[in-house]
């Protein structure tokens, strides 16, 4: 699996994702809004912790410099 993110979108994606939670443990947004936010984040975070985005690669997306396996 080759890696098609680069840190910067890695950085933002972990940046929403920690904004999402700290709203859903807050109770900013709650019910089922809340559960798909926050399964949402979980997502942001693995994408962004292998360095791999399906979708990107679905749309041929491609924001590494480099592609690195």
């Amino acid at each position: 699996m080759k890696k098609n993110m680069s840190p910067a979108d890695r950085t933002i994606r972990i940046m929403v994702a920690i904004i999402i939670a700290v709203l859903f443990f807050t109770r900013v947004i709650e019910g089922v809004w809340g559960i798909v936010m926050i399964s949402f984040a979980a997502i942001l975070l693995i994408t962004s912790t292998i360095g791999f985005c399906p979708l990107y690669s679905v749309f041929g997306i491609n924001t590494c410099r480099r592609n690195v396996q």
